[in-house]
């Protein structure tokens, strides 16, 4: 039997990165997910993730977009410790971005500090967030960051 893979990794790798990410977002969009639909979220998030390591292509931005969504994944399911790890990470990745990913780093942390209980943590986040999101040149990115920065509170 030959030792050959049986798939093009590159191709693969690719191919999953964006798939478990956008059926990760699906579910974190479901206000009414079941248990089952959790778990898969979080795995899926996951796998996007470590797919996104696989590739030669990937970028520290790809990498902070994919520490985004793990925190986000884990505020959704009440883990503010787990929240608050992926936000750091994404905040340090995000470091030499745009203030659209600067904003969203923000974001994050102050979502995972909302769950956690920590309100003074969440509303100097969300301060910081605001300031981004004022920077944003792109109308349609600033909506989606203003939007999401709503349902902090």
């Amino acid at each position: 039997m030959s030792n050959a893979p049986l798939l093009n990794e590159p191709l693969a790798h690719t191919f999953f990165a964006a798939e478990c990410f956008n059926r990760a977002w699906t579910l974190i969009e479901k206000p009414d997910r079941s248990a089952d639909e959790d778990e898969a979220m979080r795995a899926l998030s996951h796998a996007s993730f470590w797919h996104w390591t696989q590739r030669d292509d990937c970028t520290v931005r790809n990498l902070a977009i994919a520490y985004w969504q793990l925190s986000r994944v884990y505020a959704l399911l009440g883990r503010g410790d787990d929240a608050t790890r992926y936000a750091e990470l994404c905040l340090d990745h995000s470091k030499d971005e745009m203030p659209f990913y600067l904003g969203y780093a923000h974001e994050a942390l102050a979502r995972a500090a909302m769950v956690a209980g920590n309100h003074q943590r969440m509303a100097q986040h969300l301060a910081k967030a605001r300031q981004f999101a004022a920077q944003t040149t792109d109308t349609e990115e600033r909506n989606m960051l203003d939007a999401d920065l709503a349902t902090i509170a």
